[in-house]
């Protein structure tokens, strides 16, 4: 099967399953697994910051994150239609008892300065939740935001005492799309959660690095939010592999979601509203949604056919340059009947 549903979908290499197989291991909540400890110092490396911690999820490095910047009745601001906010469960406010403070996005994913200025609550009023973070995320949709918004929003966050937390999730699409490294990526943000299981290829985990007090609290709520693993180097083997190989042949997978817009531009019946690093954003009538999706799976290709209001297709290294010709083609070959 040829699957374009997601980026998360991928399964690890022969290679990663070796270098699996091989982990050295410890008990990482005693602090003594040396895989687990070779991959936060490596990331936190990259990322140019002074620690990391790692976690099995992205969606609880983000929270332990939000936690570790904010306490009981403080809250957050964040993207309408940021994962943290709206596909995390809730967390925060669940489990953190931290508000958050939804903002609308402009068209290209970033939060308006003057809505963000709005949206932060008078200090001294006890009325309010006390405005402690902005959270951001460096893609969206696949477009990597601007960075000189980035450094605006972060500087805007500093001059009103809030911590910048990003949600990294494809931070390394980033730095390849932009031609920036993952430090310059991460430099204006107190906090960053990079994601090994979806483009970089590893089954589970991401790291969260920042400076020291920070991961230290978020270790804690680490343990809290039941993330503290023991002989996890075998998991982190995977992460290295993927940080180690994977990061640069993203660049394929932003050329075969290039490759996809343009055959599915050709077809009649399909509307491609644009591609962004590894997704492809189309649309088709209504009644095609459902069928199409069927007759996809009938012929080897898994699709979601709807994603909100257009279907997302996202390449990923599963996915060969030949394998989007034939999707390609089941797309044809549908609308052809």
């Amino acid at each position: 099967m040829i699957d374009l549903r997601s980026d998360t979908v991928t399964r690890p290499s022969a290679a990663m399953r070796a270098a699996m197989a091989a982990a050295e291991v410890g008990d990482d909540v005693m602090g003594d697994d040396p895989s687990v400890q070779r991959l936060q110092a490596l990331t936190a490396e990259r990322a140019g910051k002074a620690a990391g911690l790692f976690f099995p999820t992205g969606t609880q490095s983000n929270l332990a994150a939000i936690m570790a910047h904010c306490g009981r009745g403080d809250e957050y601001l964040v993207g309408q239609l940021a994962h943290t906010y709206k596909y995390e469960g809730g967390g925060a406010a669940v489990l953190g008892s931290v508000q958050p403070q939804p903002v609308e996005h402009a068209e290209d994913g970033s939060l308006p300065i003057a809505k963000l200025a709005a949206a932060i609550k008078p200090v001294d009023d006890p009325h309010y939740a006390r405005t402690r973070l902005l959270a951001l995320e460096n893609t969206f949709h696949g477009k990597v935001i601007p960075q000189d918004y980035i450094v605006e929003a972060a500087a805007f966050a500093r001059k009103h005492d809030l911590g910048v937390h990003l949600d990294g999730a494809r931070v390394c699409n980033a730095a390849v799309a932009s031609g920036k490294t993952i430090a310059e990526l991460c430099a204006p943000f107190d906090t960053v959660s990079i994601c090994f299981s979806k483009g970089l290829g590893a089954p589970v985990g991401s790291v969260l690095v920042g400076s020291r007090a920070l991961i230290e609290g978020a270790r804690r709520w680490r343990k809290v939010l039941g993330g503290g693993m023991r002989q996890s180097g075998v998991l982190a083997a995977a992460a290295l592999y993927a940080l180690e190989n994977n990061v640069d042949r993203l660049a394929q997978d932003h050329a075969n979601a290039a490759r996809l817009a343009r055959g599915l531009a050709q077809i009649d019946g399909v509307t491609v509203h644009g591609h962004a690093t590894n997704m492809v954003f189309v649309s088709v009538a209504p009644e095609h949604g459902a069928p199409l999706g069927a007759h996809a799976k009938e012929q080897g290709l898994m699709i979601k056919p709807v994603y909100g209001a257009a279907m997302r297709l996202v390449t990923h290294l599963d996915v060969s340059e030949a394998d989007i010709d034939r999707s390609v083609a089941i797309f044809k070959s549908y609308f052809a009947k």
